[in-house]
């Protein structure tokens, strides 16, 4: 007796009972998609030069942004996708706050599909999601970072250490704060993982990419642990200091 499509049929039963909606449009997607081709054709991206050190927009003729232009950062290189703006507002919302877990599965294989040339650059060796408190973990049911890093896992064949970083204290909401005011927040409140051996090159994963504050209070402690060159990608480069939900 063959029984190889056998085991498939609770998934095709949940997929019938639940259909995948498309986080832009919130429509039931179609059959085996999880975004709607009319939403995946109108993504907005970002097309204009970006600073060749965290990837945000840039003028014509400039090569870095102005933080990068100021100090630069601890992590070494980067890249937000898409722009924080409209329709992919209400599809970050809907995955931190409206329990869409599965749209950090498609925003994680959205970020595969942009970034593969970069990851080929970088040759990263793990990836590691940007740790969320035990606190807002329990109460969200998951770490936004991670659903959308265990995908480009999956996709890029990197490893992935999900507890590779660990957040030691709760900090303020960030969405207020800018550079600096982040990054004292973060201060002695993330930690490596006692048995994570650091690799020479890690790459860190998120969902927004503002002032940069967070990726580089873990890129600090990575370094500190070892980590020769961090990197990072997210689903999303914000335009200035402050992220409104």
């Amino acid at each position: 007796m063959r029984t190889g499509g056998i085991k498939h049929i609770p998934k095709l039963a949940v997929d019938l009972l639940y259909p995948a909606r498309c986080p832009f449009c919130q429509d039931i997607a179609p059959w085996g998609t999880d975004i709607c081709p009319e939403c995946r054709a109108q993504l907005p991206v970002i097309s204009s030069g970006r600073c060749i050190r965290c990837g945000k927009p840039v003028e014509d003729g400039d090569i870095y942004c102005r933080e990068c232009g100021n100090g630069g950062h601890l992590f070494d290189e980067g890249l937000g996708i898409y722009p924080y703006t409209g329709v992919w507002r209400t599809a970050i919302s809907g995955l931190k706050y409206k329990g869409r877990k599965e749209y950090g599965r498609t925003f994680g294989r959205l970020i595969f599909e942009n970034a593969a040339g970069r990851l080929d650059c970088w040759r990263p060796q793990v990836i590691v999601p940007v740790p969320v408190h035990r606190a807002r973990l329990a109460a969200r049911g998951y770490n936004q970072a991670e659903v959308i890093a265990r995908e480009v896992s999956i996709k890029s064949r990197i490893p992935l250490r999900a507890d590779g970083l660990v957040r030691t204290g709760e900090t303020l909401a960030m969405k207020n704060l800018g550079r600096a005011e982040r990054f004292e927040n973060l201060r002695g409140v993330l930690a490596v993982s006692p048995d994570f051996r650091v690799p020479d090159r890690v790459l860190l994963i998120d969902d927004i990419y503002t002032t940069g504050a967070t990726l580089d209070a873990c890129s600090a402690v990575l370094k500190e642990a070892g980590a020769d060159r961090v990197y990072f990608l997210t689903v999303c480069t914000g335009g200035g200091f402050m992220v409104q939900y």
